[in-house]
């Protein structure tokens, strides 16, 4: 196969009337230059310059393969043009995994307004709460809480700072009293989150001087952490959840926040993908857009803990 280099260094030689001359322009030694020429000529098995220690001229050989050898490097110059306008352009197709309840009620209204400034932008768009196979599933990259089990994978902060709270909707509180203390959630149905085969029913707290944990039960499970929010908000029982799947309802006076004075889990949202080359110039102006929504949605909650990382 024809090299790239070699061809130019050819079509140099030809212009300038001079392999050294060409090969000062390309800075190569003329070793190299000599050597790159004769595989050429082996390659196509004609000999395309006769050259003396003083002169050097194009064969009838070379003066037909010039022409090619000319379109032949236009042509690639040209892809490389194409491509570099391509990453400039906010266009093609993004393919991305989020959360199921992250995904319905806050990227896809995100995801309407950015695909309104970026028209010539296609959304592929996974929702669901296993994790993705980033090397084997149709995605560029995911959205996901919590760190990255696979240290092999990319990881980029989108909502660093993001906790669970407790909450509940106003007319169960009515019904059943709000707790007052971490132990009386025995007494409440706890709406429960399952992945997998694994109930996340072990909910963990920090009192300002020590960790908390407990375990919680309830009456209704689902591997899809949305049906937990609208089991929330109908007045089902006591959720434990990120603050950006339940900000709006709180935010609305949807869902209650219950123990606010209680430091709880991180919940961190990462940007994830398997090879920084995906990192396309539409991946971070998303990046950049769904930090900024996260950080304002975060801001709205005044009873965050500061703390220090």
């Amino acid at each position: 196969m024809l090299r790239f280099d070699d061809l130019q260094l050819f079509v140099r030689a030809a212009d300038l009337g001079s392999l050294s001359a060409a090969a000062r322009v390309m800075d190569m030694s003329a070793a190299v230059a000599s050597a790159a020429l004769k595989r050429i000529e082996q390659q196509l098995g004609v000999r395309l310059l006769a050259r003396s220690t003083r002169s050097l001229r194009l064969t009838a050989e070379g003066e037909g393969f010039l022409e090619y050898a000319r379109a032949a490097l236009s042509s690639l110059d040209e892809g490389r043009r194409f491509l570099s306008s391509a990453q400039d352009q906010v266009s093609g197709i993004l393919q991305l995994s989020a959360p199921s309840d992250f995904g319905r009620n806050l990227l896809l209204p995100w995801l309407d307004e950015f695909q309104r400034e970026h028209p010539k932008l296609t959304v592929r768009l996974l929702l669901g709460d296993r994790i993705a196979d980033l090397f084997r599933q149709p995605v560029d990259i995911a959205l996901r809480y919590g760190e990255p089990e696979d240290s092999s994978l990319v990881a980029l902060p989108i909502a660093p700072d993001n906790r669970r709270v407790l909450c509940a909707s106003p007319a169960y509180l009515a019904r059943h009293g709000e707790p007052r203390q971490l132990e009386q959630l025995a007494q409440h149905n706890c709406l429960l989150y399952m992945l997998g085969s694994r109930v996340h029913d072990h909910w963990s707290f920090h009192d300002g001087k020590r960790e908390v944990g407990l375990t919680v039960s309830g009456d209704r499970f689902s591997d899809d952490a949305d049906v937990v929010r609208l089991w929330a908000v109908a007045g089902a029982g006591i959720a434990y959840k990120s603050w950006l799947d339940v900000g709006a309802d709180v935010l609305a006076g949807r869902l209650k926040v219950l123990l606010p004075e209680l430091l709880c889990e991180r919940a961190p949202l990462n940007l994830l993908c398997a090879h920084r080359a995906q990192l396309s110039k539409p991946v971070n102006l998303l990046r950049e857009m769904l930090a900024s929504r996260c950080a304002e949605l975060s801001s709205q909650f005044p009873h965050f803990p500061k703390v220090d990382h």
